[in-house]
């Protein structure tokens, strides 16, 4: 699928990995439609890139469902959807407070994880009614899992469950999914220069860079969206989750 007959939702869309993301698809040629909570800051990056913004609550049924009507009004048919929208607060399974939150354990996984899942079935329904290509393709679905799905920190007893669902989706929704030609891929990354981290000082940035392999360096979004174009533009990847992460492995 070639950027320029891309119609792509993008779920995070208004910062971080979601915005570059629909920004470089933008400049490639795509029509996107933004999906976010932020409303002020999602229309201004709509605004920027000539897309739509549609604000949403990724864990609402009737908020998804709304988003992908606008979508298609909007861009006449969505073969694409990308998954940025997520959280990653903290806490130790017992910690100085007592044991975990629950409550704060279940927001993650539904954000995280019940809220990807959520736009992915939605986003599958309309892509399912495409024609197909000749090689009988109507979309993609790229969730994004991350590199705590596979060496979690402490703290992250939470957000990696809701990775690590993530990355166990791929495989059975790709098969799911593969009579009516969508694909399913899941990228990993790793840390990342994304608004939350942009918000520590720089000192910390520093020793999280030095952690990297290589380079040693934080992660570019622009490097996560060429990475959500290129599966697009690959038609053979499906089922499968890639890391993005300069060899990082955290101990």
């Amino acid at each position: 699928m070639q950027m320029k007959e891309t119609c792509a939702v993008i779920t995070g869309g208004a910062s971080g990995l979601g915005e570059a993301t629909a920004r470089l698809f933008a400049e490639a040629g795509a029509k996107v439609t933004l999906l976010d909570r932020n409303a002020e800051q999602g229309e201004k990056v709509a605004a920027e890139l000539g897309g739509t913004f549609v604000e949403t609550d990724v864990t609402s049924e009737a908020s998804v469902q709304n988003a992908m009507q606008a979508a298609v009004a909007a861009m006449g048919k969505i073969n694409t959807a990308v998954n940025c929208a997520g959280i990653g607060t903290a806490e130790k399974t017992l910690n100085k407070n007592g044991a975990h939150s629950l409550e704060h354990y279940q927001r993650i996984i539904n954000i995280n994880l019940i809220g990807t899942f959520n736009v992915a079935r939605l986003a599958a329904v309309e892509m399912a009614k495409n024609d197909p290509t000749d090689d009988n393709q109507r979309g993609v679905i790229i969730n994004t899992a991350s590199v705590a799905a596979f060496d979690g920190q402490k703290g992250q007893a939470g957000y990696a469950a809701s990775k690590g669902g993530i990355v166990a989706t791929s495989l059975p929704m790709a098969r799911d999914l593969a009579r009516e030609g969508i694909r399913v891929m899941a990228i990993a990354p790793g840390i990342f220069l994304t608004p939350m981290l942009m918000g520590l000082p720089q000192e910390v940035q520093d020793q999280l860079a030095a952690d990297v392999t290589n380079p040693r360096r934080l992660g570019d979004p622009r490097e996560y969206a060429s990475l959500a174009r290129f599966i697009c533009e690959c038609g053979y990847l499906n089922g499968e989750v890639i890391r993005i992460d300069g060899a990082l492995r955290m101990q």
